[in-house]
Protein backbone atom coordinates (compact mmCIF):
# COMPACT_ATOMS: atom_id res chain seq x y z
CA UNK A 1 0.00 0.00 0.00
CA UNK A 2 1.30 3.44 -0.90
CA UNK A 3 2.36 5.68 2.00
CA UNK A 4 0.23 8.85 2.42
CA UNK A 5 2.57 11.82 2.15
CA UNK A 6 3.77 14.12 3.67
CA UNK A 7 4.18 12.40 7.04
CA UNK A 8 4.17 14.47 10.23
CA UNK A 9 6.79 14.24 12.94
CA UNK A 10 5.73 13.29 16.45
CA UNK A 11 8.95 14.30 18.25
CA UNK A 12 11.09 17.47 17.97
CA UNK A 13 14.29 15.44 17.69
CA UNK A 14 13.37 12.67 15.28
CA UNK A 15 11.96 12.09 11.79
CA UNK A 16 8.49 10.57 11.46
CA UNK A 17 8.60 7.00 12.83
CA UNK A 18 7.23 5.70 9.51
CA UNK A 19 10.55 6.55 7.86
CA UNK A 20 12.41 3.69 9.53
CA UNK A 21 9.85 1.17 8.29
CA UNK A 22 10.00 2.64 4.80
CA UNK A 23 13.85 2.49 4.76
CA UNK A 24 13.73 -1.17 5.69
CA UNK A 25 11.16 -1.85 2.99
CA UNK A 26 13.15 -0.41 0.04
CA UNK A 27 15.31 2.53 -1.10
CA UNK A 28 12.30 3.83 -3.04
CA UNK A 29 8.72 3.27 -1.95
CA UNK A 30 5.42 4.42 -3.41
CA UNK A 31 3.64 7.34 -1.77
CA UNK A 32 0.47 9.30 -2.47
CA UNK A 33 0.39 13.10 -2.47
CA UNK A 34 -2.95 14.86 -3.09
CA UNK A 35 -4.21 11.73 -4.81
CA UNK A 36 -1.15 11.40 -7.05
CA UNK A 37 1.34 8.55 -6.82
CA UNK A 38 4.98 9.54 -6.29
CA UNK A 39 8.23 7.80 -5.42
CA UNK A 40 9.66 8.44 -1.94
CA UNK A 41 13.45 8.04 -1.66
CA UNK A 42 14.27 6.71 1.80
CA UNK A 43 18.01 5.88 1.85
CA UNK A 44 21.16 8.00 1.75
CA UNK A 45 22.90 6.55 -1.32
CA UNK A 46 19.79 6.73 -3.48
CA UNK A 47 19.05 10.24 -2.18
CA UNK A 48 22.42 11.45 -3.45
CA UNK A 49 21.89 9.58 -6.72
CA UNK A 50 18.55 11.34 -7.35
CA UNK A 51 19.70 14.78 -6.18
CA UNK A 52 22.78 14.71 -8.40
CA UNK A 53 21.71 12.33 -11.14
CA UNK A 54 21.10 12.81 -14.82
CA UNK A 55 17.65 12.01 -16.13
CA UNK A 56 16.16 13.97 -13.21
CA UNK A 57 14.54 17.41 -13.42
CA UNK A 58 13.76 20.00 -10.76
CA UNK A 59 11.70 22.17 -13.11
CA UNK A 60 7.97 22.21 -12.22
CA UNK A 61 7.21 22.76 -15.91
CA UNK A 62 8.54 19.27 -16.71
CA UNK A 63 5.63 16.87 -17.30
CA UNK A 64 4.90 14.80 -14.21
CA UNK A 65 6.66 17.06 -11.74
CA UNK A 66 4.94 16.81 -8.30
CA UNK A 67 4.86 20.62 -8.00
CA UNK A 68 3.63 21.24 -11.55
CA UNK A 69 1.37 24.29 -11.96
CA UNK A 70 -2.17 23.84 -13.31
CA UNK A 71 -2.47 22.69 -16.92
CA UNK A 72 -2.13 25.62 -19.30
CA UNK A 73 -5.59 25.06 -20.78
CA UNK A 74 -7.03 25.73 -17.31
CA UNK A 75 -5.11 29.01 -16.92
CA UNK A 76 -6.05 32.34 -18.45
CA UNK A 77 -3.37 34.33 -20.32
CA UNK A 78 -3.39 36.89 -17.51
CA UNK A 79 -2.84 34.20 -14.86
CA UNK A 80 -0.06 32.63 -16.93
CA UNK A 81 1.69 36.01 -17.33
CA UNK A 82 1.43 36.66 -13.58
CA UNK A 83 2.82 33.19 -12.84
CA UNK A 84 5.72 33.65 -15.22
CA UNK A 85 6.52 37.04 -13.68
CA UNK A 86 6.46 35.56 -10.17
CA UNK A 87 8.69 32.57 -11.00
CA UNK A 88 11.28 34.50 -13.04
CA UNK A 89 14.64 34.14 -11.31
CA UNK A 90 13.60 31.10 -9.24
CA UNK A 91 16.79 29.32 -10.23
CA UNK A 92 16.27 26.42 -7.82
CA UNK A 93 13.49 25.32 -10.17
CA UNK A 94 15.71 25.40 -13.25
CA UNK A 95 17.79 22.60 -14.74
CA UNK A 96 21.27 23.04 -16.22
CA UNK A 97 22.41 24.98 -18.14
CA UNK A 98 19.86 27.69 -17.17
CA UNK A 99 20.44 27.01 -13.48
CA UNK A 100 24.17 27.58 -13.88
CA UNK A 101 23.69 31.10 -15.25
CA UNK A 102 22.26 32.26 -11.93
CA UNK A 103 24.51 30.17 -9.73
CA UNK A 104 27.69 31.54 -11.32
CA UNK A 105 26.56 35.08 -10.51
CA UNK A 106 25.80 34.23 -6.88
CA UNK A 107 28.61 31.85 -5.89
CA UNK A 108 31.16 34.66 -5.23
CA UNK A 109 28.79 36.09 -2.60
CA UNK A 110 28.71 32.85 -0.57
CA UNK A 111 32.25 31.48 -0.66
CA UNK A 112 34.07 30.35 2.49
CA UNK A 113 36.33 33.39 2.14
CA UNK A 114 33.34 35.73 1.94
CA UNK A 115 31.83 34.11 5.05
CA UNK A 116 35.08 34.71 6.97
CA UNK A 117 34.74 38.39 6.10
CA UNK A 118 31.16 38.38 7.41
CA UNK A 119 31.86 36.56 10.69
CA UNK A 120 32.84 39.64 12.76
CA UNK A 121 29.58 41.33 11.75
CA UNK A 122 27.55 38.22 12.63
CA UNK A 123 29.35 38.02 15.97
CA UNK A 124 28.56 41.66 16.71
CA UNK A 125 24.87 41.15 15.94
CA UNK A 126 24.72 38.03 18.15
CA UNK A 127 26.30 39.93 21.05
CA UNK A 128 23.95 42.90 20.62
CA UNK A 129 20.88 40.65 20.63
CA UNK A 130 22.08 38.83 23.75
CA UNK A 131 22.89 42.16 25.44
CA UNK A 132 19.29 43.16 24.85
CA UNK A 133 17.87 39.80 25.91
CA UNK A 134 19.92 39.71 29.13
CA UNK A 135 19.03 43.31 29.96
CA UNK A 136 15.32 42.49 29.70
CA UNK A 137 15.66 39.11 31.46
CA UNK A 138 15.72 36.79 33.27
CA UNK A 139 13.03 35.40 30.95
CA UNK A 140 12.71 35.42 27.17
CA UNK A 141 11.31 33.62 24.16
CA UNK A 142 14.48 32.37 22.48
CA UNK A 143 12.69 32.04 19.13
CA UNK A 144 11.63 35.68 18.98
CA UNK A 145 14.52 37.32 20.84
CA UNK A 146 17.38 35.44 19.20
CA UNK A 147 16.57 32.60 16.82
CA UNK A 148 14.47 34.65 14.42
CA UNK A 149 16.17 37.99 14.95
CA UNK A 150 19.76 37.00 14.19
CA UNK A 151 19.35 35.43 10.72
CA UNK A 152 16.88 38.15 9.75
CA UNK A 153 19.40 40.87 10.66
CA UNK A 154 22.21 39.03 8.85
CA UNK A 155 20.31 38.42 5.62
CA UNK A 156 18.98 41.99 5.56
CA UNK A 157 22.52 43.38 5.85
CA UNK A 158 23.88 40.94 3.28
CA UNK A 159 21.19 41.62 0.71
CA UNK A 160 20.54 45.29 1.38
CA UNK A 161 16.97 44.86 2.67
CA UNK A 162 15.85 47.37 5.35
CA UNK A 163 15.55 45.50 8.65
CA UNK A 164 12.68 47.82 9.56
CA UNK A 165 10.59 45.73 7.13
CA UNK A 166 11.45 42.39 8.76
CA UNK A 167 7.99 41.82 10.25
CA UNK A 168 6.46 41.87 6.77
CA UNK A 169 8.65 39.17 5.28
CA UNK A 170 8.82 37.09 8.47
CA UNK A 171 5.06 36.92 8.93
CA UNK A 172 4.36 36.30 5.24
CA UNK A 173 7.01 33.58 5.13
CA UNK A 174 5.39 31.83 8.09
CA UNK A 175 2.08 31.81 6.25
CA UNK A 176 3.67 30.75 2.98
CA UNK A 177 5.30 27.59 4.40
CA UNK A 178 2.44 26.53 6.66
CA UNK A 179 0.67 23.45 5.35
CA UNK A 180 -2.45 24.38 7.36
CA UNK A 181 -3.22 27.43 5.26
CA UNK A 182 -5.24 27.32 2.07
CA UNK A 183 -3.06 27.30 -1.09
CA UNK A 184 -4.60 30.62 -2.12
CA UNK A 185 -3.70 32.10 1.27
CA UNK A 186 -0.12 30.85 0.92
CA UNK A 187 0.16 32.27 -2.60
CA UNK A 188 -1.24 35.62 -1.44
CA UNK A 189 1.46 35.77 1.24
CA UNK A 190 4.14 34.93 -1.33
CA UNK A 191 2.85 37.65 -3.65
CA UNK A 192 3.05 40.22 -0.85
CA UNK A 193 6.74 39.43 -0.40
CA UNK A 194 7.23 39.49 -4.18
CA UNK A 195 5.50 42.86 -4.55
CA UNK A 196 7.54 44.31 -1.68
CA UNK A 197 10.78 43.17 -3.31
CA UNK A 198 9.64 44.39 -6.72
CA UNK A 199 9.30 47.90 -5.31
CA UNK A 200 12.57 47.59 -3.36
CA UNK A 201 14.59 46.50 -6.41
CA UNK A 202 13.05 49.33 -8.42
CA UNK A 203 14.16 51.80 -5.75
CA UNK A 204 17.63 50.25 -5.47
CA UNK A 205 18.17 50.47 -9.23
CA UNK A 206 18.31 54.26 -8.96
CA UNK A 207 21.34 54.09 -6.66
CA UNK A 208 22.81 50.57 -6.21
CA UNK A 209 24.52 50.08 -2.85
CA UNK A 210 27.49 48.01 -1.72
CA UNK A 211 25.44 44.90 -1.00
CA UNK A 212 24.47 41.75 -2.88
CA UNK A 213 21.44 43.25 -4.58
CA UNK A 214 23.35 46.40 -5.45
CA UNK A 215 26.12 44.39 -7.09
CA UNK A 216 23.65 42.27 -9.05
CA UNK A 217 21.84 45.40 -10.26
CA UNK A 218 25.11 47.06 -11.26
CA UNK A 219 26.27 43.91 -13.03
CA UNK A 220 23.31 44.07 -15.40
CA UNK A 221 23.25 40.32 -16.10
CA UNK A 222 19.70 39.80 -14.81
CA UNK A 223 16.41 41.35 -15.84
CA UNK A 224 14.30 43.21 -13.28
CA UNK A 225 11.91 40.26 -12.86
CA UNK A 226 14.84 37.85 -12.48
CA UNK A 227 16.38 40.08 -9.81
CA UNK A 228 13.10 40.10 -7.90
CA UNK A 229 12.87 36.30 -8.12
CA UNK A 230 16.44 35.83 -6.89
CA UNK A 231 15.76 38.31 -4.09
CA UNK A 232 12.64 36.34 -3.11
CA UNK A 233 14.53 33.06 -2.85
CA UNK A 234 17.49 34.46 -0.94
CA UNK A 235 15.39 36.47 1.51
CA UNK A 236 12.95 33.67 2.35
CA UNK A 237 15.49 30.84 2.47
CA UNK A 238 18.13 33.06 4.08
CA UNK A 239 16.26 33.63 7.31
CA UNK A 240 13.56 30.98 7.75
CA UNK A 241 15.68 27.82 7.88
CA UNK A 242 18.38 29.18 10.20
CA UNK A 243 15.74 30.85 12.37
CA UNK A 244 14.21 27.41 12.98
CA UNK A 245 17.57 25.73 13.51
CA UNK A 246 18.95 28.04 16.22
CA UNK A 247 16.33 27.43 18.97
CA UNK A 248 15.88 23.75 18.12
CA UNK A 249 19.67 23.24 18.17
CA UNK A 250 19.90 25.00 21.53
CA UNK A 251 17.17 22.72 22.88
CA UNK A 252 18.99 19.65 21.53
CA UNK A 253 22.22 20.68 23.24
CA UNK A 254 20.45 21.35 26.54
CA UNK A 255 19.03 17.84 26.35
CA UNK A 256 22.58 16.48 25.85
CA UNK A 257 24.53 18.14 28.69
CA UNK A 258 27.66 15.99 28.29
CA UNK A 259 28.11 17.01 24.65
CA UNK A 260 27.39 20.65 25.54
CA UNK A 261 29.98 20.54 28.33
CA UNK A 262 32.55 19.14 25.87
CA UNK A 263 31.87 22.00 23.45
CA UNK A 264 32.22 24.56 26.22
CA UNK A 265 35.56 23.01 27.18
CA UNK A 266 36.80 22.82 23.58
CA UNK A 267 35.12 25.35 21.24
CA UNK A 268 37.03 23.92 18.26
CA UNK A 269 34.35 21.22 18.16
CA UNK A 270 31.58 23.61 17.17
CA UNK A 271 31.85 23.22 13.35
CA UNK A 272 31.43 19.43 13.63
CA UNK A 273 28.61 19.89 16.13
CA UNK A 274 26.76 22.16 13.71
CA UNK A 275 26.93 19.55 10.94
CA UNK A 276 25.68 16.90 13.33
CA UNK A 277 22.79 19.14 14.36
CA UNK A 278 21.93 19.69 10.69
CA UNK A 279 21.91 15.92 10.12
CA UNK A 280 20.18 15.00 13.36
CA UNK A 281 17.36 17.55 13.12
CA UNK A 282 16.93 17.65 9.30
CA UNK A 283 14.30 20.39 9.50
CA UNK A 284 14.06 20.77 5.69
CA UNK A 285 12.93 17.22 5.12
CA UNK A 286 11.28 17.06 1.70
CA UNK A 287 10.12 20.55 0.77
CA UNK A 288 13.09 21.39 -1.49
CA UNK A 289 13.66 17.87 -2.77
CA UNK A 290 10.88 17.34 -5.31
CA UNK A 291 11.95 15.98 -8.67
CA UNK A 292 10.65 14.22 -11.78
CA UNK A 293 12.28 11.53 -13.89
CA UNK A 294 12.86 12.59 -17.50
CA UNK A 295 13.59 9.05 -18.71
CA UNK A 296 12.91 5.43 -17.90
CA UNK A 297 15.57 4.34 -15.43
CA UNK A 298 16.35 2.05 -12.50
CA UNK A 299 16.89 3.65 -9.09
CA UNK A 300 17.39 1.57 -5.99
CA UNK A 301 16.16 -1.55 -7.74
CA UNK A 302 12.89 0.08 -8.78
CA UNK A 303 11.80 0.82 -12.34
CA UNK A 304 11.16 4.55 -12.43
CA UNK A 305 9.32 5.71 -15.54
CA UNK A 306 9.61 8.96 -17.44
CA UNK A 307 7.22 11.43 -15.86
CA UNK A 308 7.25 9.77 -12.41
CA UNK A 309 7.33 12.29 -9.55
CA UNK A 310 10.00 11.80 -6.90
CA UNK A 311 10.48 13.16 -3.37
CA UNK A 312 13.76 12.69 -1.55
CA UNK A 313 13.13 12.31 2.18
CA UNK A 314 16.12 14.18 3.58
CA UNK A 315 15.40 13.31 7.20
CA UNK A 316 15.16 9.62 6.31
CA UNK A 317 18.40 9.70 4.30
CA UNK A 318 20.16 11.48 7.17
CA UNK A 319 19.04 8.75 9.57
CA UNK A 320 19.98 5.85 7.29
CA UNK A 321 21.83 3.14 9.21
CA UNK A 322 23.81 2.35 6.06
CA UNK A 323 25.42 5.80 6.06
CA UNK A 324 25.56 6.72 9.77
CA UNK A 325 26.34 4.49 12.73
CA UNK A 326 23.64 4.80 15.41
CA UNK A 327 21.87 7.48 13.34
CA UNK A 328 19.24 8.26 15.98
CA UNK A 329 21.93 9.24 18.48
CA UNK A 330 23.20 12.82 18.69
CA UNK A 331 26.98 12.52 18.36
CA UNK A 332 28.91 15.72 17.48
CA UNK A 333 32.12 13.71 17.12
CA UNK A 334 30.88 11.44 14.34
CA UNK A 335 31.98 13.72 11.46
CA UNK A 336 28.61 13.84 9.71
CA UNK A 337 29.52 16.29 6.96
CA UNK A 338 28.24 13.92 4.25
CA UNK A 339 24.63 14.56 5.27
CA UNK A 340 22.12 15.87 2.72
CA UNK A 341 20.56 18.61 4.87
CA UNK A 342 21.72 21.09 2.21
CA UNK A 343 20.89 18.78 -0.68
CA UNK A 344 23.53 17.43 -3.02
CA UNK A 345 24.88 18.04 -6.51
CA UNK A 346 24.40 21.16 -8.62
CA UNK A 347 21.37 22.24 -6.58
CA UNK A 348 23.13 22.00 -3.22
CA UNK A 349 22.16 24.96 -1.04
CA UNK A 350 24.00 28.08 -2.15
CA UNK A 351 23.93 29.58 1.36
CA UNK A 352 25.27 26.59 3.28
CA UNK A 353 28.48 28.37 4.30
CA UNK A 354 26.44 31.28 5.66
CA UNK A 355 24.11 28.93 7.54
CA UNK A 356 27.02 27.09 9.13
CA UNK A 357 28.69 30.34 10.18
CA UNK A 358 25.47 31.72 11.68
CA UNK A 359 24.70 28.52 13.58
CA UNK A 360 28.20 28.17 14.96
CA UNK A 361 28.39 31.80 16.12
CA UNK A 362 24.81 31.86 17.44
CA UNK A 363 25.11 28.69 19.51
CA UNK A 364 28.65 29.19 20.80
CA UNK A 365 27.91 32.77 21.85
CA UNK A 366 24.59 31.83 23.47
CA UNK A 367 26.10 29.16 25.70
CA UNK A 368 29.19 31.20 26.50
CA UNK A 369 27.20 34.24 27.60
CA UNK A 370 24.17 32.52 29.16
CA UNK A 371 25.66 29.52 30.98
CA UNK A 372 22.58 29.04 33.16
CA UNK A 373 20.15 28.86 30.23
CA UNK A 374 17.25 26.49 30.72
CA UNK A 375 13.87 25.89 29.09
CA UNK A 376 10.80 26.53 31.24
CA UNK A 377 8.51 24.07 29.42
CA UNK A 378 8.74 20.35 28.84
CA UNK A 379 9.54 19.08 25.34
CA UNK A 380 5.95 17.88 25.03
CA UNK A 381 4.57 21.34 25.88
CA UNK A 382 6.77 23.28 23.46
CA UNK A 383 4.72 24.48 20.46
CA UNK A 384 6.24 22.89 17.37
CA UNK A 385 5.52 23.19 13.64
CA UNK A 386 4.48 19.59 13.19
CA UNK A 387 2.29 20.51 10.25
CA UNK A 388 4.72 22.94 8.60
CA UNK A 389 6.78 22.41 5.49
CA UNK A 390 9.90 23.41 7.47
CA UNK A 391 10.12 22.08 11.02
CA UNK A 392 10.88 24.20 14.06
CA UNK A 393 9.45 25.70 17.24
CA UNK A 394 7.01 28.59 17.31
CA UNK A 395 8.17 29.56 20.81
CA UNK A 396 10.84 28.46 23.30
CA UNK A 397 10.46 30.16 26.72
CA UNK A 398 13.76 30.21 28.60
CA UNK A 399 15.22 31.61 31.80
CA UNK A 400 18.73 31.82 33.29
Amino acid sequence: MAQPFPVQRTCPFAPPPEYERMREQAPLVKGTLSGKEVWLVTRHAEAKQVLAGSGISTNPATPGHPSAPPDDEQVTPEERAARDKFTAGHFIDLDPPEHGRFRRLLIPEFTVRRMKELRPGIQRLADELLDDMLAKGPDADLVEAYGLALPSLVICQLLGVPYADHELFQSRTRTMISSMDDPQVRMAAAMEIHDYLDALITSMAERPGDDLFGRLIAGGALSHDELVGVAFLLLVAGHETTANMIPLSALTLLRHPEQLAALRADPSGWPAAVDELLRYLSIVDWVAFDRVSTEDQEIGGQQVRKGDGIYVLGASANHDERAFERPDAFDPGRGANHHVAFGYGVHQCLGQNLARAELEIALRTLFERVPGLRVTMSDEELPAKYDGAIFGLTAMPVTW
